[in-house]
């Protein structure tokens, strides 16, 4: 199918007209006509490069109460995204060759954006023993990604190994950043906020200490290190001392660390509580200007499904995590472009470019030019919508961002040239 999308701004530039064909963009600029296209009038729109996200929590094999891949996907769709990374803690955990195609196959059976697994560094997720790197590595699902999000390998001899066998295949370990003895019973934030309201504290330094050991390690093996959920200042410091050495060290943040900060636990709603907690203005700053610099490469959504049993209790009992995949570009609007933090071409690179390029995800991540595959989003910044929990794609209503007014909405997403996305609805 041939689609000619009219007055489009791509990444923000001047308005352009972009002809697809046979999946790829086959020319760009004004005047463009094409008999028997589908012609979509998007004055006022901004054309992103689809947006690549790799940190989704799909749930599926086994927590499917709380998400599928085909839900997943489709809030992922509706968000703009065109490829997305599922990580490992699924049940039985992503540890093998077996299970991580069957999540690849799930996602291209649904079809709404393409699905990159995330496979486990450690059988189990038990931080014990390296799990079948290689052979996941050779699969179907080709993966380059492995991380025991949900926990950290906190062992550094597992670390640094994880690290030298993944060089073989040109993999790279996203570390989840929390030394384990640091945390115990930790439920927020370790601040001033967690004293008044007598809840364990989650300090920075369980953070800031495991990427400073790993961020040596990988400078000792030469191998490619990704540091997951970045959320305090002082981790944004280590990480810029890490780049001035020229080390293979990337580091991702989510739009609720770089919004939502601690003192929305003052109300005790679980739907607050997430790991790594939410940290302070102080961090949330610092998140921002690192971002805008590039000290931090990527916005991930961390998006992490909960069923209501899971997460509507007592905020003790209640599980960590928040949705992520809908909201996650217009709150990227809301802290970092209309703060004058980053234009739209920053936000192409931080959302699409650079995560493509981690995760060596294929097809994804190029300037929207002729011969380019037609993957993309656009977006309408100047349509403001009200988060409505009942209104979301996904199976799982935990948004943290109910009832709150975000500033703009994707209209349309296509994959390879196919609407997956239009006018706001699923295709």
């Amino acid at each position: 199918m041939t689609h000619l999308i009219k007055g489009v701004r791509i990444t923000g530039d001047e308005p352009t007209d972009v002809l697809i064909k046979d999946g790829l963009i086959a020319e760009t600029g004004r005047g463009l006509d094409a008999e028997g296209a589908e012609v979509l009038d998007a004055d006022g729109l901004i054309a992103l490069p689809g947006l690549v996200d790799l940190h989704t929590h799909l749930r599926e094999p086994g927590r499917e109460d709380a998400e599928t891949v085909a839900t997943g996907t489709a809030a992922a769709a509706l968000g703009g995204f065109t490829a997305v990374h599922a990580m490992a803690n699924t049940e039985p955990v992503a540890d093998t060759a077996g299970v991580v195609e069957q999540v690849w196959r799930l996602g291209a059976e649904a079809g709404h954006c393409d699905v990159r697994p995330v496979g486990a560094v450690t059988v189990g997720l038990a931080g014990e023993r390296l799990a079948e790197l290689g052979a996941m590595a050779e699969s179907v699902a080709a993966v380059r990604v492995f991380s025991d999000d949900g926990m950290c390998v906190s062992d550094v001899l597992l670390m640094r190994r994880a690290l030298e066998y993944v060089k073989a295949f040109d993999g790279v370990v996203a570390q989840h950043a929390q030394e384990p003895r640091l945390t115990e019973g930790a439920q927020m934030n370790e601040g001033e906020v967690s004293g008044r309201l007598g809840l364990t504290g989650w300090p920075a330094v369980a953070e800031e200490a495991i990427i400073a050991r790993d961020c040596l390690l990988a400078a000792h093996v030469g191998s490619r290190l990704h540091i997951c959920h970045v959320s305090t200042a002082g981790s944004v410091e280590i990480l810029r001392w890490a780049k001035s050495k020229g080390w293979q060290v990337t580091a991702e943040v989510t739009p609720h660390h770089l919004l939502l900060t601690d003192d929305l636990v003052e109300g005790y709603d679980p739907i607050y509580k997430v790991n790594p907690p939410l940290r302070t203005a102080e961090d949330v700053t610092a998140l921002r200007e690192a971002l805008a610099e590039g000290i931090i490469d990527a916005v991930a959504t961390d998006h992490a499904p909960h069923s209501v049993e899971d997460k509507e209790t007592e905020w003790p009992a209640a599980a960590m995590g928040m949705l992520g995949l809908e909201t996650a570009l217009a709150v990227v609007q809301r802290t970092m472009v209309d703060t004058g933090l980053l234009d739209w071409a920053g936000v192409a690179d931080r959302m699409a470019y650079r995560p493509a390029a981690i995760g060596r995800v294929a097809g994804h991540g190029h300037p929207l030019r002729p011969g380019a595959p037609a993957s993309l989003t656009l977006y309408d910044p100047a349509a403001p919508v009200t988060v409505d929990p009942a209104n979301l794609a996904s199976k799982s209503g935990n948004t943290p961002y109910r009832g709150m007014t975000l500033p703009g909405r994707v209209v349309a997403t296509l994959l390879r040239g196919v609407p997956t996305v239009s006018e706001g609805k699923l295709q």
